[in-house]
């Protein structure tokens, strides 16, 4: 375990304050929490607003039909995060918001991780970390050979891209030109034990997507502004598109924002909860 961890120095220190559907979608995340009394906080509430982005402005995706074949494909590789992924996914329709209070529940649809097959909406099953990007790559493939307009994105975390096999898929990407991928990093600088800089550092983090024939843009992941300007950008002809996000474990919850150790909690209590949600009025 590292000793002290110090606080990752923020990139984007003056980030807009949470508009209501930032603090709605929280909402769901502490409901899930409640009924499953466990979860991964810290992941989830760094994505809210990249995955917000996504399912608002930019995927081609239907509730209704969730396996429609020229839909978008959204994986989220960091299957830990999958709080953020349920409170959008029951929040555009693809279940009823009354199976978060199921999360985690032995006969619930929702687990710990997202599974495929299971869950509408969830494209892949992830939770061992690292394995995201390479399926992603093969939905990209199998677009540009069945001539589809799909477009294949995928959310890492920063701890996530520590995994080789991450960068081998970078690298087929790179080969077979896949303009239609894009990689998402949530980049909020700590994983489950400490600092990223002190675990592994990922630094030069653009250069290195950019090296593995990326191109590259650096955004603030909780700015909505500078997301969706990033993912409305066209691509490159026959370049892949890395999009660091960068962000802060935890955001909108003061006590867990860049605190590692709500990484993942599995015992809260009704006191916790009740200043969770003050907490979240008052940001």
């Amino acid at each position: 375990m590292l000793e002290n961890p110090t606080t990752p120095k923020l990139i984007y220190p003056d980030t807009p304050p949470l508009d209501n559907r930032s603090r709605q979608l929280r909402k769901l995340v502490l409901r899930a929490m409640v009924g499953g009394g466990r979860g991964h906080p810290g992941s989830a509430l760094s994505l809210i607003e990249i995955l917000r982005c996504l399912y608002d402005d930019i995927l081609n995706v239907k509730a209704d039909k969730p396996n429609w074949d020229k839909r978008d494909r959204c994986i989220l590789s960091k299957g830990h995060g999958c709080l953020a992924l349920y409170a959008i996914l029951s929040d555009k329709k693809f279940f009823p918001a009354s199976q978060l209070d199921t999360f985690c529940h032995f006969d619930s649809i929702l687990g710990g991780h997202p599974e495929w097959g299971k869950i509408p909406g969830v494209e892949a099953s992830t939770g061992a970390l690292g394995h995201g990007l390479s399926i992603g790559v093969g939905h990209a493939i199998a677009a540009k050979l069945q001539k589809r307009k799909s477009r294949s994105i995928v959310v890492m975390g920063d701890g996530e891209i520590n995994e080789g096999s991450v960068w081998e898929a970078a690298m087929t990407a790179a080969k077979h030109k896949l303009d239609n991928l894009i990689a998402v990093i949530d980049y909020n600088k700590l994983q489950s034990y400490g600092p990223t800089k002190q675990v592994m550092d990922m630094e030069p983090m653009t250069d290195k997507w950019q090296a593995f024939g990326f191109t590259v843009i650096d955004v603030d992941g909780h700015n909505m502004l500078e997301l969706k300007k990033a993912f409305k950008k066209p691509p490159i002809d026959g370049k892949p598109t890395a999009i660091i996000c960068h962000t802060i474990k935890g955001k909108g919850l003061p006590p867990a924002e860049n605190n590692p150790t709500w990484h993942h909690k599995s015992r809260i209590t009704p006191e916790q909860l009740e200043q969770l949600y003050q907490a979240l009025e008052e940001n």
